[in-house]
């Protein structure tokens, strides 16, 4: 069919061109043809106001519009849409729009549909709102406005079914005063609006399928009215509010909540009995963050669709393994870390085959870890970190074939590794850390797919296999605190991805390998506490991250985390007719995030999030590193935190340390480094922690800047510093003898002992040999010698027999 004649048939009434990515849309004059069009999409395009001819005019029949995810800017007046008095439908949602609703949109008095979120529009909502009488579906979320909005702006809109205002700005706000509308909801998102009281006229409303007043400041006991009127209501978010008391749930059963959120609350006491029997249909039930206490109810067991169970962060208590969690066919992710749980870890009739993630961190649970786990064949996120637990790690763990996530730090488990963790062909997050393993990890070299691994503060001795450093995949490897010896390997992948090596507090010997500078994504380097020798590498200046800082620590979406996906299907909340479907959201709060732990500022910080992009550094110190700290650090911009405290470093602080303009930390304590701190220091604006204790240094010190705000504990132990923070005055100043590395000061003048010994037994040591040699050649002068001696002998025989018998 020729293209061209089929766009300028009037017949024509439908034409959908999203998703091309193309601009001058309308430079084709046969468009201007369709005169019969009544809906078109041009969503997903580049479409921009000032690149293209935006003319909608001409389509005076068009009904439906869409121009969903564009680059659309200026005023929503300016694209003629105003002129366009026929649509029911306008989808204007993720453009750049500005400025205020026009009046003119009151023309537009058939509209059902209008969705204006996602722009940069401002300023009060006029009451072009209240004319548009005939609106089903309404979404202002993501703008800018301001002002007061008062709801009964809507008294009229007796078909609104949709109300949808998600994250809007600071400035405005809602008025919720009495009233009573015209219409019945069947979704209404009101989160995060500093919302103190709900809404009244919602004790008018009985039609709710979707209920959202999540983040706002709410007060009092449980809404459970809303339940009580609303008997169709399928998902409930209340989270995030300030909600007191206890629980209470409708008297009759209800049949169609799936979804409860009602997490990060004040509600208090045990959980209604019947809880299960009532909400039988319940897939999601998120109630973590509150201060509930006691055994989870029996009826739980009841809810055979339940998909997902957060009780975390609560006061509950018992034997998990004695509920009738089990009777749950359908769970797959089970969150009940950080409650006084006890007893045994999931015993063998525990049989949730569904399972895909299990949380029962920080709880107090005992014994050997059971071989009911294994019924959950398919489980990806295993979390039984800080517990209680002993024995030794079961070798059927590695049966998990598809486990990504293993977490078992902070118990009391104990000998090897198993051999058969290397099953693990998915593995992305390894926590062993904090237990009393040993021997060595040879068990991880086949575990190709590892991310994350941390084994610190155990008893695991060997040497670093070089199998961990030639790996492309791993991102973290913290293994402080062992009892690992040797040299670090050199053998490094420079196609490695590590962007953290932790090794600190180990028997670690040898030069730090040059070859560590080819770990380009370097951005955590924590080699301290060891025995390391030699100087520090000058290539560390051609470590990228350190250098430019570019990207993500992890890489994109910087929190390493697992997300599982949410309830799959909620349904439509509003008439069909409309053909439009509110947007999935996925309800998978349960994730996992790789954390890291560096001394920064004298103290031991965790990172994780966003502050684990934030944060660079390295840390060098307490080795028996020598020579002089390399220019070239200076060269590395984006350190935060730089730590060479504690060796034998000699030579001068480096005038280019200047360059380190996002330095937080720099502490070089406890060396041997001389000359003066240099003033170039002073723009280090970002500086908070300085410390050059106990060196040879001498001179002024720096008083401008951030050195105006330190005391006189960083510069302690250097007697040939001055300054008036110091009280000793600068005027008459002269560079220091250079003290032995003891940093013990001594008199000047004093007698060089070590010197005075060794003359007396040289000269001694020739005297010996020059007699030995004359009486050698001269045989006249070795009879003179012997005679000498022998007299000698007589003589003290004659006086010690003379003494005898005097006495």
């Amino acid at each position: 069919m020729d293209t061209k004649r089929a766009l300028t048939k009037k017949e024509l009434q439908i034409l959908d061109l999203s998703g091309n990515y193309f601009d001058g849309w309308n430079e084709n004059k046969g468009l201007a043809n369709l005169r019969n069009l009544k809906a078109l999409n041009l969503s997903w395009n580049g479409i921009s106001s000032g690149a293209t001819r935006l003319e909608l005019a001409p389509f005076r029949n068009l009904k439906v519009l869409g121009m969903r995810n564009n680059l659309l800017n200026g005023s929503v007046e300016s694209k003629g849409i105003c002129q366009l008095k026929n649509l029911t439908e306008l989808d204007l949602r993720e453009n750049n729009l500005e400025g205020q609703l026009p009046w003119r949109l009151s023309d537009l008095t058939g509209l059902k549909v209008f969705d204006i979120s996602s722009n940069q529009l401002s300023g009060n909502l006029p009451s072009v709102i209240a004319n548009l009488t005939s609106l089903e579906y309404l979404v202002l979320s993501d703008n800018n406005f301001q002002g007061e909005f008062p709801l009964s702006l809507l008294t009229n809109h007796s078909n609104l079914e949709v109300l949808r205002l998600l994250k809007v700005s600071n400035n405005l706000r809602f008025k919720t005063e009495n009233w009573i509308p015209t219409f019945q909801l069947k979704v209404l998102q009101l989160p995060n609006c500093s919302l103190k009281v709900i809404p009244s006229f919602l004790l008018h409303q009985y039609n709710l399928k979707f209920l959202d007043l999540s983040s706002n400041k709410l007060v009092g006991n449980f809404p459970t009215w809303l339940m009580q009127n609303n008997t169709n209501l399928e998902v409930l978010r209340l989270s995030n509010n300030s909600f007191s008391g206890i629980l209470q749930l409708p008297k009759v059963k209800h049949d169609f909540l799936r979804h409860l959120d009602i997490s990060n609350n004040n509600l208090i006491g045990t959980l209604p009995q019947n809880m299960g029997t009532v909400l039988q249909k319940l897939m999601l039930i998120d109630i973590s963050k509150n201060n509930f206490e006691g055994n989870i109810p029996y009826s739980i067991g009841e809810m055979k669709e339940l998909f997902l169970l957060d009780l975390s962060r609560n006061k509950f208590s018992g034997d998990l393994s004695a509920t009738s969690v089990n009777g749950c066919a359908s769970l797959e992710y089970l969150d009940v870390s950080e409650n006084n749980f006890y007893g045994h870890i999931f015993p063998t009739y525990m049989n949730l085959t569904q399972l895909r993630g299990l949380y029962l961190k920080n709880n107090h649970f005992t014994g050997k870890i059971k071989a009911g786990l294994l019924n959950s064949h398919g489980l990806v996120v295993l979390d039984i970190s800080n517990n209680l637990l002993s024995g030794h790690i079961p070798c059927w763990i590695g049966n998990f074939s598809y486990l990504d996530v293993l977490l078992m730090s902070k118990n009391h488990l104990e000998g090897n590794i198993p051999v058969q963790i290397n099953n693990f062909r998915q593995l992305e997050i390894l926590y062993l850390s904090e237990n009393r393993l040993f021997g060595s990890i040879a068990s991880f070299l086949n575990l190709s797919s590892i991310m994350h691994l941390y084994l610190q503060k155990n008893a695991l001795s060997g040497q670093i296999p070089s199998t961990l450093l030639r790996s492309t995949e791993l991102l973290t490897l913290d293994l402080r605190d062992n009892k690992f010896f040797g040299r670090i390997p050199h053998q490094i992948n420079k196609h490695s991805e590590l962007r953290v090596l932790l090794l600190r507090g180990n028997y670690l010997q040898g030069e730090i390998p040059i070859a560590l500078c080819q770990l380009q994504k370097l951005r955590i380097l924590d080699l301290s506490h060891n025995k390391l020798n030699g100087s520090i590498p000058s290539c560390f200046a051609n470590v990228l991250f350190w250098r430019e800082g570019n990207g993500d620590l992890y890489g994109s979406g910087l929190d390493i985390y697992f997300q599982f996906g949410g309830l799959r299907s909620i349904g439509t909340y509003y008439n069909s007719t409309l053909d439009l479907w509110l947007s999935r959201d996925d309800y998978a709060t349960l994730h996992q995030r790789a954390q890291v732990q560096f001394v920064t500022k004298n103290r031991y910080e965790f990172y994780n999030g966003s502050s684990l992009n934030y944060m660079s550094g390295m840390d060098l110190s307490y080795n028996e590193l020598t020579g002089e700290i390399p220019s070239e650090i200076g060269e590395l911009p984006k350190v935060r935190a730089l730590n060479l405290s504690h060796t034998s470093l000699s030579g001068s602080i480096p005038g280019s340390f200047s360059n380190l303009k996002m330095m937080e930390s720099l502490d070089l304590s406890d060396n041997e480094l001389s000359g003066q701190i240099p003033m170039q220091l002073t723009e280090l604006n970002a500086l908070s922690d300085f410390n050059v204790s106990y060196n040879n240094l001498f001179g002024p010190i720096p008083d401008k800047g951030q050195f105006a705000t330190f005391d006189d504990s960083s510069y302690r132990g250097n007697s040939d510093l001055c300054g008036p923070l110091l009280n000793k005055s600068c005027g008459n100043t002269l560079p220091p003898t250079v003290l032995p590395p003891n940093h013990a000061e001594q008199d000047e003048s004093a007698i060089d002992m070590d010197a005075l010994y060794w003359s007396f037994i040289g000269s001694y040591v020739t005297i010996l040999l020059g007699l030995l040699v004359t009486l050698w050649i001269n045989s006249y002068w070795r009879r003179q010698w012997f005679y000498l001696i022998d007299g000698c002998i007589d003589s003290c025989f004659y006086q010690l027999f003379k003494y005898v018998f005097h006495q």
